[in-house]
């Protein structure tokens, strides 16, 4: 099946077999591995990208789900000399250990940051509810985006 789909701002039309998984478009097809597999139930929110600037866990959606639209990784978030806010909030706020979750914690706080741009500790870890750290123990996560979001601001 045939789909166009933007990746990061370029422009793709694709041969998709009708079950193939966004997450596996991206990581096989496309080369985006920062995008990760974890339970691929949805559970764990590791493989978290944008498609059409919403938060989505694309090991529960298919390929041709996003036929029209615009996906957006964790690999077009930022440049390495110029990184997303929220990047340089979990490196410098040690807000990743393994990192293996980093990159649906960074989309999905993304989202949560255009939509309320001073979020309070509640208001990050409810937005985190569905993103699994086995590692940190969420409070440096919730200080990444916290200092991302002052990042953000130019404060």
């Amino acid at each position: 099946m045939k789909i166009d789909v933007t990746v990061n701002g370029t422009k793709r039309q694709l041969e998709v077999e009708p079950r193939l998984l966004l997450v596996h478009l991206l990581r096989e097809q496309l080369g985006l591995t920062g995008t990760h597999i974890g339970c691929e139930t949805s559970v764990c929110g590791a493989c978290t990208v944008h498609v059409n600037g919403r938060a989505v866990k694309s090991c529960t959606m298919l390929a041709v789900q996003a036929d029209g639209s615009d996906v957006t990784t964790i690999e077009g978030m930022g440049e390495l000399d110029r990184l997303h806010p929220l990047q340089t909030g979990f490196w410098e706020e040690h807000g990743l250990q393994c990192g293996y979750c980093t990159p649906g914690m960074i989309m999905t706080t993304a989202q949560l940051l255009r939509e309320n741009p001073e979020p309070d500790d509640a208001a990050i870890r409810h937005a985190i509810e569905g993103n699994v750290c086995r590692c940190t123990g969420y409070q440096q996560i919730v200080d990444a985006v916290k200092h991302a979001a002052r990042l953000a601001k130019g404060a």
